[in-house]
């Protein structure tokens, strides 16, 4: 066990209102009497413009302990989550791919694990918020420190403010990680720092930066630790889909709780029973699902193998929703196939993602489409991304489906009129997930907005042209924003007779458990995470007139 277990490094105790973390504010202060001062606030060093020192001259101790007590090395938890943002910032990583392959590398045990989880997505989730703590305690502008050494503040903020780990602790350990990774130089500015940030809970930090606030997409972007455009774009699109624009607070809340792990067997294919027995609980929106406090899931033979696969609950229900649209050419309707896929679309339905890459929802479709009789073609762009795509479908009969590497926006021309069923889940911003992505916040910007609309138009009039008279197309983006969901749909319907828009919201109620998701608005369907729990999809189903 390392030793952030003895410093109290359980998971927090759930996010603050501020949203900038998990947990009830951290002890203040901790018996750090002396404040800044001790530990280089007032010291006799100079430091260059990025905080690391030049001539080093006689100063006091950087905690309360003997030189001999102090911390010189890195806690394995505090290292993992360190090399996480450095990675997220230095290399435009992601951190859901490095966070796993870090805690292997170090050996973590289950334990350290979870704190080390908390800690990389608590600091990059609360980043803007702690940035605006930090700046109240740092004598230059951020962007004049040594990235690495802003990126250790934000480590030792966030275990200050929104973990239950003691000041002491926080202080000791978040010093030990700087000596032994970026300098002793830079370990005295970051204790000074962060004993000027013990001084205040989260919410007295809150209170502070918004004391002279008057404007509120100003006050919720600091509470709530999201940049300013984009409580914009979210207040935007509650309006857009029909929800009052006063659940904007929950909806920001909910981006910043720690996501639980949602998992779905493959239907006919898998099973839950494996992840039942480990402790998961049935999922209450979609049949075949299931939630998980998290671990290491690969532990798990049915995921190791792909039959059980982890996917929000809103990718399985817009997935489900395509395969439950009653054609007209069976004699089942879409309320029976979506009790009893076996008796779904008649042998011979050819199905199309578009968009396939990485597979995740190609995987559910194959499954739903072996059931159903039918064929799957997942096209993917990306060589690498189409690797992804066939690992991700080798759990489902080779037989049911077909890996096509190439522009989406060929299909339609190459391919005129020749499937039943297609999804079209298209590249976007992502504003849908910043609770699974919590680096994408700060660094999506506007411009992509404008970047990806010409893209997300062009693969919508593929895919319509791609599907037979009587088929039908789902346009689904993880964003809600208008600019990504409805103006796309409406722009590319604008003035075609052959085309016309299903109800989403009653099909998604019917391939739901609660039969009532009130999730439709004006025929299309937006889920949220505040309301539904979900990641916030949009659906639009499209048919193409016989």
């Amino acid at each position: 066990m390392s030793e952030s277990g003895t410093g109290g490094s359980g998971r927090g105790n759930g996010p603050q209102r501020g949203g900038a973390g998990a947990g009830s504010g951290a002890q203040s202060g901790g018996g750090q009497s002396g404040g800044a001062q001790s530990g280089g606030g007032r010291d006799s060093s100079r430091r260059n413009a990025q905080g690391r020192e030049r001539n080093r001259g006689p100063q006091r101790g950087f905690t309360e302990n003997a030189p001999s007590q102090r911390t010189r090395r890195a806690d394995p938890a505090r290292l993992v989550a360190f090399e996480v943002l450095r990675a997220v910032a230095s290399e435009d990583a992601y951190a859901n791919l490095v966070l796993p392959a870090r805690i292997r590398h170090h050996g973590l045990d289950k334990r350290d694990a979870g704190f080390a989880t908390e800690l990389s997505y608590g600091a990059l989730r609360g980043q803007g918020t702690y940035d605006a703590i930090l700046g109240r305690c740092v004598d230059r502008p951020l962007d004049q420190l040594d990235p690495a050494v802003l990126d250790a503040l934000r480590i030792g903020v966030h275990q200050l403010v929104a973990m239950r780990v003691p000041a002491h602790a926080a202080l000791d350990q978040t010093v030990g990680l700087a000596r032994a990774v970026i300098g002793a130089g830079p370990s005295a500015l970051i204790n000074a720092v962060l004993r000027k940030v013990s001084a205040h809970t989260l919410e007295e930090w809150l209170e502070l930066l918004v004391r002279e606030e008057t404007d509120e997409t100003r006050i919720a972007s600091i509470r709530y630790a999201h940049p300013e455009w984009i409580v914009r774009a979210l207040r935007q699109s509650l309006v857009a889909h029909g929800r009052p624009v006063t659940e904007i607070n929950d909806l920001l809340e909910a981006d910043n709780a720690a996501p639980v792990v949602n998992l779905v067997a493959l239907p006919g294919l898998g099973s839950l029973d494996e992840a039942l027995d480990g402790g998961a609980t049935p999922g209450e929106l979609v049949e075949g699902s299931a939630l998980s406090s998290g671990g290491d899931l690969g532990r798990l033979a049915s995921v190791r193998d792909g039959s059980t696969r982890v996917q929000d609950v809103g990718s399985q229900l817009v997935a489900r929703a395509l395969a439950a649209v009653d054609l007209g050419n069976s004699g089942n309707d879409a309320g029976s196939q979506a009790d009893n896929h076996d008796a779904g679309s008649p042998a011979g339905e050819r199905w199309l993602d578009l968009c396939a890459g990485p597979g995740g929802k190609a995987a559910l479709l194959g499954a739903l489409a072996r059931q159903q009789g039918a064929t799957l073609l997942a096209n993917e762009p990306a060589p690498h991304r189409a690797k992804l795509v066939r690992q991700a479908l080798a759990a489902v009969p080779h037989e049911v489906w077909h890996v096509r590497t190439g522009d989406g926006r060929d299909v339609g021309t190459e391919m005129a009129e020749s499937f039943d069923r297609i999804l079209v889940d298209a590249p976007c911003t992502g504003l849908g997930a910043l609770r699974r992505r919590p680096e994408s916040r700060w660094r999506r910007t506007p411009k992509d907005l404008a970047d990806l609309g010409p893209l997300q138009r062009e693969l919508l009039k593929s895919a319509l042209a791609a599907v037979k008279p009587g088929g039908v197309v789902a346009y689904v983006t993880c964003s809600p924003h208008p600019a990504e969901t409805t103006a796309v749909v409406s722009d590319v319907l604008r003035k075609r007779e052959d085309l016309e828009l299903l109800d989403a919201g009653e099909v998604l109620d019917r391939v739901s458990l609660t039969g009532h998701l009130e999730a439709g608005h004006e025929l299309t369907a937006q889920l949220w995470p505040h309301v539904h729990r979900t990641d916030a999809m949009f659906l639009a189903l499209i048919r193409k007139k016989a």
